[in-house]
């Protein structure tokens, strides 16, 4: 049952992201290289050919930039690393048009901060911008605007920034190419023993554990990061593929239905599109401690989140930000749409709805998180 899952799920797939690591990009730092850049506009203009649209979400600006600049080894410094991006875009960019010109298509640039799509007005923006240019049959590539982001708005990885951008446009698929095989049930690196996983459900927290740290130097994820990426994706009902980018014509293959790498597949019920928006936030400027009663009325019984249910408000935000709901063990369970501004909020807690009015002098909303504006994680 497993095995023709495989085989068949993405056969269907018509919208589909493509994420390529630093090290496919780059040569493992060495520059870029332009014939596996080269390959892989081959395999998407086939792909749009056949009627699938394709965005590409590349890594390779700052590894590029560091190249050129003749820097070894990867910065910490924020401002080093924006120079390092902004030289190595100019790159990265012309190399991908140059590609995909040779197949009569289109290449568009899109830079994308959290802060673009933790906005409502942005997030639906961008989302519009990248639907025009694939019905243009232009080919989005897409990349975290390292050189105007900071640590505090930063994705952090371009898997993350898959994931999100699968959800933005609703895509059927997510297809991680990597310099790993797939996911395996320990380092292979370490463990001769390790196998790989060809197929899972997307979320399985035992998958977790199975992941190690970052795989090189040159970029940020690491099979963990990949992992998480995959249950993001998969909350609008999106399938997941980690594979090896150096496996022949793999996109067109996967495409096929061949089983290659790990497939973790999606859940068959999805998140509407806002509380996918909702999900998809990544820093949040409050956060909410729940009692063990108002965890269970969330996740149990589907309930709204009551004042009487929070134990600890932290931060400082108005109403209508979007908050984490935390267990007091630290866990995050949900994010939600505040009703009440965190002053507002410090003096409701721990209070029956029916006092709202008393406390604050005037009367509310009986839920601090109304059920319709929050998603469990």
């Amino acid at each position: 049952m497993l095995e023709a899952t495989t085989k068949t799920v993405l056969t269907s797939c018509r919208r589909i992201v493509v994420k390529v690591g630093s090290s496919l990009v780059t040569n493992q730092g060495a520059g870029l290289d332009l014939d596996a850049l080269s390959n892989w506009a081959r395999q998407i203009a086939m792909l749009n050919a056949g009627g699938h649209e394709v965005v590409l979400v590349s890594s390779g600006a700052i590894a590029e930039g560091m190249q050129r600049l003749g820097w070894r080894s990867r910065p910490n410094a924020i401002h080093e690393l924006q120079a390092a991006a902004a030289v190595g875009q100019m790159g990265l960019v012309q190399a991908y048009e140059s590609c995909f010109r040779r197949h009569g298509l289109h290449a568009a640039q899109v830079l994308l901060t959290h802060a673009d799509l933790a906005d409502r007005e942005r997030y639906l923006n961008a989302r519009a911008t990248l639907s025009t240019l694939l019905n243009l049959r232009v080919i989005p590539i897409i990349n975290e605007n390292d050189t105007v982001v900071t640590d505090e708005i930063k994705f952090g990885d371009n898997d993350t920034l898959g994931a999100l951008v699968t959800n933005l446009i609703d895509a059927d698929a997510l297809i991680i190419l990597t310099d790993q095989s797939g996911l395996f049930t320990a380092d292979p690196r370490r463990d001769p023993a390790a196998t790989l996983v060809s197929h899972a459900m997307a979320g399985d927290t035992q998958l977790e554990g199975m992941a190690g740290g970052a795989g090189s130097s040159i970029g940020r994820g690491g099979m963990l990061t990949k992992i998480l990426a995959a249950r993001r994706a998969a909350h609008s009902g999106a399938h997941t593929v980690i594979a090896s980018g150096h496996e022949p014509d793999v996109l067109l293959r996967l495409a096929q239905g061949e089983s290659i790498g790990t497939l973790l597949t999606a859940p068959a019920l999805s998140l509407a599109a806002r509380k996918q928006w909702l999900a998809g936030h990544l820093q949040v400027t409050g956060r909410l401690v729940l009692d063990s009663g108002a965890l269970r009325a969330l996740q149990v019984d589907g309930k709204s989140l009551l004042p009487i249910g929070v134990r600890h408000v932290f931060g400082e935000f108005q109403r209508g930000s979007v908050v984490a709901c935390v267990s007091e063990s630290g866990q995050d369970v949900a994010r939600g749409l505040i009703n009440y501004n965190s002053d507002e909020a410090r003096r409701i807690i721990r209070h029956p709805s029916q006092e709202i009015p008393s406390l604050l002098g005037y009367g509310g909303d009986s839920e601090i998180i109304h059920r319709d504006n929050l998603v469990l994680l």
